[in-house]
């Protein structure tokens, strides 16, 4: 993607390619002590939060952020694939909520996600709520939402994108077949590289899910579990025979 990333960690996972079984949060402190060396360090063009562990790190990460108010922040909270950790799960949320959705540039969710979000604030609906519950939170102060997973044809997969004047474009690709571990995460880091290079939202998000199809469609069984998309398809040498 033409970028150097820099990695702060706010949590440490268990997990292998059929999923996520524990955690341990990072302490807030030494997660804001490395974020501060390197923002000291360098200049950064792109901000992207993934999985945040615990409402000090919300805290900590709304701080830091607000302090760059003109770099991009895309927030993939990474919610659905986190183990179940009781009520503090909610107090985590409502953290995001309050303290990061409103400097958020591009709140990436998949459907289910956005609906648990969503029950924050009323009561669980059968009803189709995306453009409603996605316009609430652009009335929150993030500027887009990227949805992944919208209703769409069956053998089709929608993404949806949406800012305050409402669907800003809808993206259908073609659904493969099996499971995937890490093209949520493909998704958004490739999201924030495109901003980084320049690209405005609808663009960026277009590119970033090019990118992602071909890495799902080249993926790799590494284990036992998901399929691994590769994300460096691109640089591998085509085979003559086929």
């Amino acid at each position: 993607m033409g970028c150097h990333g820099i990695s702060v960690i706010t949590t440490l996972l268990i997990s292998d390619t059929t999923g996520v079984e524990d955690q341990q949060v990072i302490d807030a402190d030494w997660v804001s002590d490395q974020a501060r060396v390197v923002l000291e360090d360098m200049p950064m063009s792109a901000f992207k939060v993934g999985a945040i562990g615990s409402i000090e790190n919300a805290s900590v990460i709304a701080e830091i952020v607000s302090d760059y108010p003109d770099v991009p922040l895309v927030l993939d909270p990474f919610m659905s694939a986190m183990p179940e950790g009781g009520p503090d799960d909610d107090e985590v949320v409502m953290a995001i909520r309050e303290l990061l959705i409103p400097q958020t540039t591009l709140l990436l969710l998949s459907a289910v996600e956005l609906a648990r979000l969503a029950e924050t604030w009323r009561e669980p609906s059968n009803e189709d709520m995306l453009l409603i519950d996605a316009a609430h939170l652009i009335n929150m102060g993030c500027e887009f939402v990227f949805v992944t997973g919208t209703p769409s044809e069956i053998h089709e997969v929608a993404n949806t994108l949406f800012n305050e004047t409402g669907v800003v474009r809808q993206d259908n690709w073609p659904r493969m077949s099996g499971t995937f571990v890490g093209a949520g995460a493909t998704l958004s880091a490739t999201v924030a590289a495109m901003l980084a290079n320049g690209l405005d939202i609808p663009e960026a998000v277009f590119e970033a899910q090019e990118f992602v199809v071909a890495s799902i469609a080249h993926a790799q069984r590494l284990g036992m579990g998901k399929l691994v998309p590769d994300r460096y398809f691109w640089a591998r040498e085509p085979d003559v025979n086929h």
